[in-house]
């Protein structure tokens, strides 16, 4: 999976200013709540907790405007609980937006 996290860069650079710690304790943040998302995602066994989840990622994306990940979180929104492919879509993101992805 391809990372366009360029949105992501642009806000997490507006709310950071000119400091680049911040900037980069913020994107643990994101990246952080995110793979815990997924996790939930993940252990879901039901529509209700399945479509929670998938809520939950989509506002984390766009309150950040980070459209590629918004794409995902609807393709789950529309896909039965447990999807592998939207599973491991979603995985794949939040691997490579922590770096532990394939390189």
């Amino acid at each position: 999976m391809v990372l366009h996290a360029g949105a992501l860069d642009e806000t997490l650079a507006a709310a950071a200013g000119s400091d680049p710690a911040l900037a980069a304790e913020l994107r643990a943040a994101f990246a952080e709540s995110l793979a815990n998302h997924v996790n939930l995602l993940q252990r879901a066994r039901c529509d209700a907790n399945w479509h929670v989840a998938a809520l939950r990622i989509r506002g984390l994306a766009a309150s950040f405007q980070v459209q590629p990940l918004i794409d995902l979180a609807d393709a789950a929104l529309a896909a039965a609980p447990g999807e592998p492919t939207v599973v491991r879509a979603l995985s794949g993101f939040a691997a490579d937006l922590a770096g532990t992805g394939p390189a």
